[in-house]
């Protein structure tokens, strides 16, 4: 990446950082042109290649940018301090949603990057992944006490399926186009908590 991007004015600088986010959270990898990019952001693709050196320098500078904000917005909400999973959970969906009404396109896009097969840019976001959430993650899961769930649990299996289901949900949300109701978000996923403690809990709720 050339530094001079940081010489730019921060306004310039977001409108070319909300114009890869917007791109790419609406195609794959492959299919997002940097042209388009370019002309969203009200700049040349010259001078966007000025600035990037090609779309994969783009695309993981964008996934970095993305992980440190989401990063920010987790430790704000305490997501990784409870000892209780499911306090733990509600917290970093609480954070997400939060997020996701400031920076929806951001949010579509750090989804869409997780789930990115692409292998010019599937390993380098696996490996960045683990180093921002993942270790934190399952540093948080040994401070839970395994005697509070149902016999046979699998504690890991477990996060991962409420993991995998509350990313679903959000990205389902994020799709539609209309103004987001936060309180209805936050609802729908104290339900989804009320169901999972009814399963996995040893007295439910």
């Amino acid at each position: 990446m050339n530094e001079k991007f940081y010489l730019l004015p921060e306004e310039k600088q977001q409108k070319i950082i909300n114009a890869g986010f917007r791109v790419f959270s609406e195609n794959s990898y492959k299919k997002s042109p940097m042209n388009e990019i370019a002309d969203c952001a009200g700049i040349s693709k010259s001078l966007l290649f000025h600035y990037f050196h090609n779309k994969r320098e783009l695309y993981l500078f964008l996934w970095d940018k993305a992980c440190k904000i989401t990063m920010e917005y987790l430790t704000g909400y305490g997501c990784y301090e409870p000892t209780d999973l499911f306090e733990m959970m509600e917290r970093g969906m609480r954070a997400k949603i939060r997020m996701m009404t400031k920076y929806r396109s951001m949010t579509a896009f750090a989804i869409k990057a997780f789930y990115e097969k692409d292998p010019e840019v599937s390993l380098a976001i696996h490996d960045s992944y683990q180093s921002y959430f993942e270790m934190k993650a399952q540093d948080a899961l040994t401070r839970i006490d395994p005697d509070d769930f149902v016999e046979g649990f699998d504690l890991k299996m477990m996060y991962r399926e409420m993991y995998l289901a509350s990313e679903g949900y959000l990205w389902e949300i994020i799709q539609w186009d209309g103004e987001l109701d936060v309180q209805k978000l936050e609802r729908d996923f104290e339900d989804m908590l009320k169901f999972w403690k009814k399963i996995y809990l040893k007295r439910g709720e």
